[in-house]
């Protein structure tokens, strides 16, 4: 038996069509787990879709809002019709937004609040009510892991970033306490935990990260600088930490943050 196996696994994954979210879902697929894409534009999830099955892998596509309670329990049942359980839950949706971020030049009391409200409530709510649906059929079945996604900047204040340092403080904690909770109430087989990823460039941030012509921004500098390793990451070196947090080798692991970030947040700068 392979306990970091993921084998036949049934993998919810919200935020599939992004580049974490899809890298993960490739590498889920590749392991030879079931994998349910679940994003709010179906032509964007038919695409994933169509690249996870090329090579044989099962793989389904369900159209779903993650602040949206009725979109997601419509999800969870198109999903149990298709697979009968949800064993993996991979809470890959959220991200900052760009009304929420500061110019260099202003400070917290120039926030735009629209900003702040919409990047809270899809960081925070877009994982609370997944895991608030998914996890009844954890429940139910006396077994499931949930994979968060936290932060660099739930562990120190970055600057320009307020909200989405909040929201992940926030997802920090949540993690711990819902694991908590469902340990308590339904057993040793449901467990929680989050990852928290120091600097990959993705859509979101690759316009303060990198210049028109590729270079470093200062910004960028500055991570770098406080990277041990010197370097940002790949999207593919966040799968291996989470397929292992899925697997049978995590079995006494729950509440747990996972930073997977280069040292960045182990290094004091000096």
């Amino acid at each position: 038996m392979n306990i970091f196996s993921i084998k036949d696994k049934v993998a919810v994954i919200t935020g599939a069509s992004g580049v974490l979210g899809g890298s993960l879902a490739k590498s889920f697929i590749e392991a030879g787990a079931k994998v349910v894409a679940l994003g709010r534009n179906q032509q964007t999830l038919d695409a994933r879709i169509k690249e996870l099955t090329e090579s044989g892998g099962d793989a389904f596509a369900v159209e779903a809002n993650v602040m949206n309670i009725e979109s997601l329990e419509e999800a969870s049942k198109k999903i149990l019709e298709k697979y009968g359980k949800i064993d993996i839950l991979l809470n890959i949706a959220g991200g900052n937004i760009p009304s929420a971020m500061l110019s260099p030049e202003q400070s917290f009391l120039d926030t735009n609040l629209d900003g702040w409200d919409e990047v809270t409530n899809l960081n925070i709510n877009g994982t609370v009510y997944p895991s608030y649906v998914f996890g009844k059929v954890m429940a139910q079945q006396g077994s499931g892991s949930i994979v968060n996604i936290s932060s660099m900047a739930a562990y120190s204040a970055i600057t320009r970033v307020a909200g989405y340092s909040a929201a992940k403080s926030a997802i920090t904690n949540f993690t711990q306490w819902l694991a908590s909770d469902l340990a308590l109430k339904y057993g040793d087989k449901i467990r929680v935990n989050a990852i928290a990823p120091g600097f990959f460039i993705g859509d979101q941030n690759r316009a303060i990260l990198l210049n028109p012509d590729g270079s470093l921004t200062d910004r960028s500098k500055k991570v770098i600088a406080k990277t041990p390793m010197g370097r940002f990451g790949d999207a593919e070196e966040l799968n291996g930490a989470v397929q292992f947090l899925c697997s049978d080798a995590a079995s006494f692991i729950t509440g747990a943050l996972l930073p997977i970030d280069g040292g960045f947040s182990a290094f004091s700068g000096v």
